[in-house]
């Protein structure tokens, strides 16, 4: 079959979940059967989110092809176990830079560069580039940002443009906020109608409106919803909270909203969509026997969205525990030797952030002592793993001034460096390490026995690297490198076997855990945590 293009927007408020209903959309068509992908494209003028501070943005997701990517590209491979690419994320950045370098090369041969055509084009050309391989039968692409941003305004004309060249082919999901006025006790639709005349200002007729709220949306009125924004009413359909994301596929299907985009696209729906394993990991989520409290040690954690696929593949994996996650966030600059008992004693497992920068690496430094003194299950991730690899080095090989010399240049004990062939890159992103990579694995080690293979290959995103010429004194004290790249010999992964679970990764697991298929490290992570939790408790 032809494929099919369904665009995504929003209106009257950000951050309404315009991620999660493409995801969830996505999921239900590639339970019935359908090759489905999700695109975003971003209307900032960043390339890409790499140097975003992730206060400004939430975390950066990395592609397996090494892209860095907005973090809703984390939600739609939890959500459908595909793999994004580099395809999948497009910036206002990208598109102009992309235009700038075709200007220059003469291949607008002299005429005058305007937004419309040569942006707009550029915009569609990328809508369509994954739609041209013949592999989907759905492409999906959410537009970031709120109609009626200036920022917006080019993609949302890009739209316009496609409706008309696509026809049948196309349809656009529209994502607006329908406030509840406490005071007068009153639902408001006029922020909705309102949102759409601003879409029909600029030639798109929404196909199907998904009504964000705290309070169920009547059937009344939704149908003064459709009259006024020209929408059948048996597709305006609400997206009310729920306790958790990921029962926002089951709400969507109730509401029939696949087989309504199957219908509106010429498609016959035929049977239900196959959510079987999804509605046994819901049941498992709500049927939980008890909770596992692992706290989160770094220094953005005012907010969650910096660490959310972390937050998420620990949620996943003590679900397929049987336990509830109780996740405590701790701030890396406020933990010092005095108080770092307080903080981490009434925990049953730690992770140690990744991240950039020497701010809040000390209270890392005490926080991963006290762990590995009182055997408590650590996970350290990336920065998290250098950290280890750090304090190791002070505390038990005795170089009180061992550092990684992206914190201290001139270190004296450079545990932690940056490779020769990467020191005269002055480009940020070109010195780093990004996307999926090859390592191999000690048979007898923690991560293989998780992984259950000695071969895997997990997604990558920093500069610095384990030094090797301390390696033979770091595995004589007891930290072991049990993980490294076959090709380079670079370390991946070390661990202190004599320990419950102290475990660190160069990479980023995180990145390739899904709820059908969490990461394995995060379930041998968590499940060693409910032992030490139980063991506690029996004493």
């Amino acid at each position: 079959m032809e494929t099919k293009y369904i665009f995504v927007t929003g209106g009257v408020v950000s951050s309404l979940g315009k991620g999660i209903i493409s995801s969830s959309v996505a999921c239900l068509l590639k339970a019935r059967g359908y090759r489905v992908t999700i695109q975003k494209f971003d209307p900032y003028i960043n390339i890409d989110p790499g140097t975003l501070n992730p206060y400004e943005h939430g975390e950066c997701y990395v592609t397996v092809d090494g892209h860095e990517a907005d973090l809703d590209l984390g939600h739609y491979e939890r959500f459908t176990d595909i793999q994004t690419t580099r395809a999948n994320n497009i910036t206002t950045g990208r598109i102009y830079q992309s235009v700038i370098d075709k200007e220059r090369r003469g291949d607008y041969l002299g005429k005058t560069v305007q937004i419309v055509p040569h942006i707009t084009d550029e915009i569609k050309r990328n809508v369509k580039l994954l739609g041209n391989t013949g592999n989907f039968d759905f492409i999906i692409t959410e537009i970031g940002g709120t109609v009626g941003d200036i920022e917006s305004l080019p993609f949302i004309e890009s739209v316009r443009q496609l409706r008309w060249e696509l026809g049948n082919n196309c349809i656009c999901i529209h994502l607006t906020y329908v406030p509840y006025i406490a005071a007068a006790k009153e639902l408001k639709t006029k922020p909705t109608q309102h949102s759409v005349k601003q879409l029909q200002e600029v030639g798109i007729q929404p196909d199907i409106l998904v009504l964000r709220t705290e309070k169920d949306i009547t059937p009344e009125v939704r149908r003064k919803i459709a009259l006024f924004c020209n929408v059948a009413p048996e597709a305006v359909v609400q997206s009310i909270d729920v306790p958790s994301i990921y029962e926002v596929p089951m709400k969507m299907h109730e509401q029939h909203v696949d087989e309504i985009i199957l219908r509106k696209m010429g498609i016959a729906p035929e049977g239900e969509p196959n959510m079987a394993p999804w509605v046994a990991f819901l049941d498992k989520m709500k049927n939980t026997s008890g909770d596992v409290t692992i706290g989160i040690v770094g220094k953005y954690v005012e907010l969650q969205d910096a660490y959310k696929s972390i937050n998420e593949s620990l949620f996943q994996a003590a679900t397929y525990d049987g336990r509830h996650l109780d996740l405590r966030f701790i701030h890396s600059e406020k933990v010092n030797s005095e108080n770092v008992g307080s903080y981490l004693s009434d925990l049953d497992g730690v992770v140690i952030a990744p991240g950039f920068g020497q701010r809040g690496i000390e209270g890392k430094f005490v926080a991963l002592k006290w762990c590995r003194e009182h055997d408590v299950p650590t996970f350290g991730i990336c920065l998290g793993m250098q950290c280890m690899v750090i304090e190791f080095a002070r505390d038990v090989l005795g170089l009180k001034d061992a550092n990684s010399t992206e914190m201290e240049p001139s270190t004296p004990d450079n545990v932690i460096d940056l490779m020769e062939e990467q020191k005269s890159i002055s480009n940020l992103g070109g010195t780093m390490r990004l996307g999926a990579y090859e390592c191999s694995l000690s048979p007898d080690s923690i991560a293989a026995k998780a992984y259950g293979t000695t071969s895997v290959k997990e997604r990558h995103r920093h500069r610095f690297e384990f030094n090797n010429d301390y390696r033979e004194r770091f595995e004589a004290a007891g930290m072991k490198c049990v993980g490294e790249n076959p090709a380079t010999h670079l370390v991946e992964v070390v661990e202190i076997p004599t320990l419950r679970w102290f475990t660190g990764t160069q990479y980023h697991p995180e990145y390739s855990s899904t709820v059908l298929h969490p990461n394995p490290l995060f379930l041998s992570f968590v499940k060693a945590a409910i032992e030490y939790r139980n063991s506690k408790n029996n004493k």
